[in-house]
């Protein structure tokens, strides 16, 4: 499995996402066998949210991490801009601890931009990471003036990372903000880096090129897509599954090397942006 270096700390390149995961009583089981799995093959990054069933997801994740030692997990959760206020984000963040199970997240995201002013939410989230809730703190679905823009606060450049939708379907951000975070050392978190990428823009699955590449590597599609997604070693990539296969897979992805021909064919098929495209967010 490739690591990368988050700003110092060594995490895997592939971790385990969450979306649409908990909230179904007859898969709770196979979900939290599946997050073991992972955990004990190969990664420690879990990506939640509060709004991801409601704090389901974030109660599965508890579940699943109970006989785990806390200090070799990586858990990340987010928050939704109506609980950017001190008071709120403190009470989201409560709650969260309370469903994980845990005294402190890891990484605490700003789960897209609101109407609060930007010094003020880091102000929260700096004051929230003194008192030991948090290790760092971040944002998500952020684009390049978003970035900028933060920077420009008050402890904004103690951002983290940024996680945002990246996938061969959804390559946007490799126009300027990609280029931008990688200037100032900002990891990219990719969030679903193959589940949609193929129902929303392209049939990747049965792409020739994508085949072609596969079977080179002795890989399938998925993982493909899952190794160029990783390929810049500044990204960590966060797919969801509920199946121990599937969960080895992803992993599996983590060890392929693809070739600068590799990404020269791909990028035949899906081209990078020549021009600044709007964030694109699901």
């Amino acid at each position: 499995m490739k690591t990368i270096n988050f700003h110092g700390l060594k995490l895997p390149a592939i971790g385990i996402g969450t979306w649409l995961m908990g909230s179904n009583p007859n898969t709770l089981d196979q979900e939290s066998k599946t997050i073991q799995y992972g955990l004990n093959h190969g990664t420690n990054v879990i990506d939640t949210a509060e709004m991801y069933g409601d704090g389901d997801s974030e109660q599965l994740i508890g579940r699943a991490i109970k006989n785990f030692s806390r200090d070799k997990l990586f858990l990340i959760s987010k928050f939704v801009p109506s609980h950017e206020s001190k008071r709120q984000m403190n009470q989201a963040l409560d709650r969260s601890l309370k469903n994980l199970g845990t005294d402190y997240l890891d990484l605490y995201l700003y789960h897209w931009r609101g109407m609060q002013p930007l010094s003020d939410t880091v102000a929260n989230l700096e004051a929230a990471k003194q008192a030991g809730k948090i290790r760092h703190w971040g944002v998500s679905n952020f684009d390049l003036s978003d970035m900028e823009d933060l920077m420009k606060v008050p402890n904004g450049k103690n951002v983290f990372a940024n996680e945002d939708l990246y996938n061969l379907g959804s390559r946007g951000i490799d126009y300027d903000l990609i280029p931008w975070q990688r200037k100032h050392r900002i990891p990219l978190i990719a969030y679903a880096p193959i589940d949609e990428a193929d129902s929303r823009h392209h049939d990747l699955i049965n792409n020739s090129i994508l085949k072609a590449v596969a079977k080179k590597h002795d890989a399938t599609v998925f993982q493909i897509m899952l190794a160029w997604c990783i390929r810049d070693g500044n990204t960590i990539a966060i797919p969801k599954t509920s199946s121990q296969k599937h969960m080895q897979s992803n992993l599996d992805a983590g060890d392929i090397d693809l070739t600068q021909d590799d990404l020269n064919q791909i990028n035949k098929v899906f081209p990078e942006p020549t021009s600044s495209q709007p964030l694109d967010i699901i």
